[in-house]
């Protein structure tokens, strides 16, 4: 009697284990990702048929996400974060919202992209830019010189014909004010962004606003990142890129979710967005440029070597976030 008693405990103990296990195997990640939908669709579906971990995800702006991130610091609705500049992880991970975790693939990747206390790693690089519709130009503006430099914005001429995201909703817009204030200082800074401000059209919410609007030829100049105006140019819309001297470079990162119900699925996808496969699948839709050394950067994407980059700093750009848009608030009504 004891003897069988005993085998059916071992046998139920086997079957509750076994279905733990499978339970475990087809947990579904929940990522929220601040990157685009055919990027994020691409790289997910990759991951399932790599690990068979099924994926489903939410894509908003940057700033929606981190305020989600962070809120929901205690009981996380998704996994891991995908995407966002270096400011916006560094914030989250501030909020204690963040967990710590070192993949054996960013091994080789460089100090720049990695945080030092394991919170968030870079995958890609993304540099500002500006992006000009040739043929709009050309016919709001004959015989005028394109824009080259930062400076060359500050055009009266221009009034109306400029677009770019809102830096309280876009990390790419909030980039680009950290540009200016790290580039000229505070107080030139303000001056160059108010002047500048009084100029724009558009103040779209998502980053990838602005290269579809000039792709398209609703405005003859935009602020973006090169690497999404590259993508463009490649679909065949008439656009000009320029890389101004002094402008500033970051990366977009992945970090795990503080108390991620799927921990292990979550370290998973972070070491695959670290892996060269991950990365050169990225650039090859996007035209950004991979961190790992061991990947290639697709056809059409403007490397490092040939941009002109400021001494950026993140820590600064995190730290000053609040006191930045609420003077931003002010100048733009």
């Amino acid at each position: 009697m004891k003897k069988s008693v005993c085998m059916q405990i071992a046998l139920c103990a086997a079957m509750l284990f076994a279905f733990s296990s499978c339970s475990q195997k087809n947990q579904e990640l929940h990522v929220y990702s601040i990157i685009h939908e055919e990027e994020t669709k691409a790289l997910t579906d990759l991951f399932t048929k790599k690990t068979g971990i099924p994926v489903s995800y939410l894509r908003a702006t940057t700033g929606e996400l981190v305020n989600r991130v962070i809120t929901e610091k205690d009981d996380p609705k998704a996994d891991v974060l995908l995407g966002g500049a270096t400011s916006y992880h560094i914030q989250a991970a501030k909020a204690g919202a963040l967990e710590q975790y070192v993949s054996p693939n960013a091994q080789g990747i460089p100090e720049y992209a990695r945080s030092s206390d394991g919170t968030y790693t870079g995958f890609c690089v993304l540099t500002l830019g500006i992006g000009i519709n040739a043929g709009r130009f050309a016919q709001k503006y004959p015989g005028k010189a394109v824009p080259k430099t930062w400076d060359d914005l500050i055009d009266a001429d221009f009034s109306g014909e400029i677009v770019m995201t809102n830096p309280v909703a876009s990390s790419t817009a909030y980039l680009f004010v950290q540009n200016q204030l790290q580039r000229l200082g505070w107080d030139k800074g303000w001056e160059y962004l108010t002047a500048l401000s009084q100029l724009v059209g558009q103040f779209p919410d998502s980053g990838s606003a602005p290269p579809k609007l000039i792709g398209t030829g609703e405005y003859a100049l935009g602020i973006a990142y090169l690497h999404g105006l590259a993508k463009y140019r490649a679909d065949g819309f008439d656009i000009q890129l320029v890389a101004p001297p002094q402008s500033v470079g970051d990366v977009d990162c992945i970090a795990i979710m503080k108390n991620a119900k799927n921990l292990e699925a979550a370290q998973k996808f972070v070491d695959f967005m670290l892996s060269a496969e991950a990365q050169e699948l990225m650039s090859s839709i996007d035209f950004t440029v991979p961190v790992n050394p061991s990947a290639k950067g697709a056809d059409g994407c403007i490397p490092l070597s040939e941009i002109d980059l400021i001494s950026y700093d993140a820590k600064k750009a995190s730290s000053q976030k609040d006191e930045v848009l609420a003077k931003w608030h002010e100048i733009v009504k």
